[in-house]
């Protein structure tokens, strides 16, 4: 990895990856790569148009039309750009999470953004996440990390996040998105959503944030030999 770590954690939606990823990443001082953010920002752009967002064709036409760009403030928090518009907020809301999940089933759509998940990689010591980091993005990555944990819990959290937002959501709705999800993701052709071999499995659902993110830094201290500096 051109002297840099590389930590891949892949897992369903609403796993918690994010928020893990991204305290572990502060924690170790490496540099916290939301891939799902980048899939969503396609999604986002697609929603836009109104164009089916199964139909690899349509998809792909509209791809060279994309500037997508990746940014932190100061706060290290990950800042999505389409075209110059920050959209970080746009592509959190519900709706996007569904059509993120059919465009990141496109293997045009997968090639477009391949090159520039690994660019981070080759760049920083990054600690990225995802549904395919592990096998196909990063498959040399010093650890890997599949975290999960049961769709009704996933719900749960997603419920509670969204709201701290501001953004009014339903559970069994919520459920439903996660469900619809999980059934795309892990039956696409295309990078489906599974544990690489040399994966450790992280079940987070009898866990809080703070007993899971204890957890994911005694991994990383145990497998790559670090300590947290903060």
């Amino acid at each position: 990895m051109n002297g840099h770590y590389a930590i891949a954690i892949d897992g369903p939606s609403g796993a918690g990856k994010s928020s893990l990823a991204r305290d572990c990443a502060a924690a170790f001082g490496f540099l916290y790569v939301d891939t799902g953010a980048i899939y969503r920002t396609v999604g986002l752009a697609a929603y836009r148009r109104d164009l089916d967002r199964r139909d690899e064709s349509a998809v792909a036409a509209l791809l060279p039309e994309l500037d997508i760009r990746m940014s932190y403030n100061a706060e290290g928090e990950q800042r999505m750009f389409l075209n110059g518009e920050d959209v970080s907020e746009a592509i959190r809301a519900p709706e996007i999470s569904i059509c993120a999940s059919d465009v990141s089933a496109l293997p045009a759509v997968r090639a477009f953004l391949l090159e520039m998940q690994r660019r981070m990689a080759w760049e920083n010591s990054v600690i990225m996440d995802g549904r395919d980091i592990g096998t196909v993005v990063l498959p040399e990555a010093e650890l890997k990390i599949f975290l999960t944990a049961s769709a009704e819990a996933r719900a749960e959290r997603r419920v509670k996040q969204l709201e701290e937002k501001g953004l009014t959501c339903d559970y069994e709705e919520v459920l439903r998105d996660i469900r619809y999800r999980d059934e795309q993701d892990s039956h696409r052709a295309a990078a489906p959503l599974k544990a690489a071999e040399d994966a450790v499995l992280v079940d987070t659902t009898a866990f809080d944030r703070n007993e899971s993110f204890a957890l994911l830094c005694s991994l990383i201290r145990e497998r790559l030999g670090l300590e947290a500096q903060a």
